[in-house]
């Protein structure tokens, strides 16, 4: 099944594949993606489906140094250049819309992050002045909470000028729409927090926005239940994901992409309750046809990998011949030049 063809709300998918989202950290300071994201990404673009590293949907949403954004007129047009790059490889594309919240800091931004409470991330982040404490951030108010619901549907509509095929909402690993749904990160005892049904609030009104701003066909979410990155508490994941899921389900988005829990019973509910196309995501997952094998037996529609699409942009390839695979090099996983980034030997090239 890995290598049969997939229609994915009308889009034609050549794999089953998919590349998942990974930050790289390779933009430009204003956001803008540095010219060899074109090359990187249409080296990847045998993929079924390539998901874009994160992209900010507004300067507060930025978390990371050199990370791209989708909130200017620059930053579209340096998106059309991967876009058509990918396009022209024959590849599909959508961009990860990411707000950061909590993970953030002044010192890459110039402004105080913002989330659901005013509740600091554990740890450090890396900025442009070294490594600092997460800062406090700034509870959003009721307008400010609305207008952000708006930011993520004002940068699928850029997603799509830019030339993307779709976006995915990032609701996972611990950036804003997940410090939501989360008990600790969440305290707000108004209509967006509290209940399960208040705090799936956010969530489910910014995939209602991207979804009639650019149709619901195209838009996808990333989530993650009973994941505790960035600090987060979710011990009620059975309530809040199936009531999540359920409510999504009722938009009708192309796709829901699962990063499993480890809690297998409650993933096989997840798959009970989404009607449409769901992408799996299994981290540390290792050998990689294996997995894929296990996962689309499982009831996935398609598999997708980090780490060894980064090392291997022929991943497709190799694993429909048995090849073996390139070893990431985490030391360049984030910021540089091209090493690390499009340097990974083809399987034409290794074979020669």
């Amino acid at each position: 099944m890995l290598f049969t063809s997939y229609e994915l709300a009308g889009l034609p998918l050549h794999n089953r594949l998919a590349m998942a989202p990974m930050t790289r950290s390779r933009a430009h300071a204003d956001g803008v993606p540095a010219s060899l994201a074109a090359l990187y990404y249409a080296q990847r673009a045998s993929a079924g489906l390539i998901i874009s590293e994160g992209v900010q949907p507004s300067a507060a949403g930025k978390g990371y140094v050199n990370t791209p954004g989708l909130h200017t007129d620059e930053q579209v047009a340096g998106w059309r250049e991967v876009t058509g790059a990918v396009h022209a490889a024959g590849g599909r594309i959508f961009a990860q819309i990411m707000h950061a919240g909590r993970v953030g800091h002044p010192d890459n931004t110039g402004l105080v992050p913002v989330a659901p409470s005013a509740v600091a991330a554990p740890g450090q982040i890396h900025t442009y002045t070294g490594l600092q404490d997460y800062p406090v951030p700034a509870a959003l108010t009721l307008a400010e909470t609305e207008a952000t619901v708006r930011d993520f549907a004002d940068a699928a509509r850029r997603a799509v000028d830019a030339g993307f095929d779709g976006v995915e909402l990032h609701g996972a690993n611990g950036y804003l729409i997940h410090q939501f749904l989360s008990q600790n990160a969440n305290l707000r005892d108004d209509r967006y927090g509290g209940s399960v049904a208040g705090r799936i609030r956010f969530a489910v009104e910014v995939a209602e926005a991207a979804a009639e701003a650019i149709g619901a066909s195209r838009v996808g979410i990333r989530l993650s239940p009973a994941n505790g990155s960035q600090g987060l508490a979710e011990e009620d994941a059975h309530e809040v994901y199936p009531a999540l899921v359920a409510a999504l389900a009722g938009l009708d988005l192309g796709y829901v992409h699962l990063m499993t829990s480890g809690d297998d019973g409650l993933d096989r509910r997840i798959r009970e309750l989404w009607p449409n196309t769901l992408i799996v995501n299994e981290p540390g997952a290792g050998d990689p046809a294996a997995t894929a094998s296990r996962r689309l037996e499982w009831g996935a529609d398609l598999v997708a990998f980090g780490s060894a699409f980064l090392a291997n942009p022929d991943l497709p390839l190799r694993l429909r011949l048995g090849a073996s695979l390139n070893e990431p090099d985490f030391a360049t996983a984030f910021g540089g030049d091209h090493r690390g980034y499009t340097d990974y030997p083809a399987l034409a090239a290794q074979l020669v």
